[in-house]
């Protein structure tokens, strides 16, 4: 047998190159980023959980001011005024109706005996009310 000669040179095909291997940094990437969506969403849960039976002053007083009984027109300008002051200081418009609704319950104070209260300053309560916004 002839010995064969394995020194041929090849003209046509090129060297191996070097690939560069990017797998692992997107892998990194993609688990970093996975990792900071679901810390987000456990913190977001958290925060709910913990807020959510947490008492709202305003929600309460809201609830109260328009649970009010005008049978008691004395008891009933007094609790007005307590739970009407929650939301005065929310806008100058607010603060204003606050002052002008004080006003129109002033004669149902400070006095043993009131009539019930007349159906103009009802009408300045239920516009005061529907301002409110909790």
């Amino acid at each position: 047998m002839d010995k064969q000669n394995y020194d041929i040179p090849l003209h046509d095909i090129k060297p191996l190159l070097e690939v560069q291997e990017y797998s692992l940094y997107y892998l990194l990437g993609v688990s970093a980023l996975a990792a900071f969506v679901v810390g987000a969403v456990v913190y977001l849960l958290i925060k709910w959980f913990k807020n959510r039976n947490k008492f709202n002053i305003r929600k309460e007083h809201y609830r109260l001011l328009n649970a009010v009984s005008f049978s008691d027109a004395k008891r009933a300008a007094y609790d007005i005024t307590f739970y009407g002051s929650s939301f005065s200081d929310d806008s100058p418009r607010h603060n204003e109706m606050y002052k002008n609704l004080l006003s129109r319950l002033e004669p149902y104070k400070y006095k043993k005996s009131v009539d019930s209260i007349d159906s103009e300053a009802l009408a300045y309560i239920d516009l005061y009310r529907g301002m409110i916004d909790v």
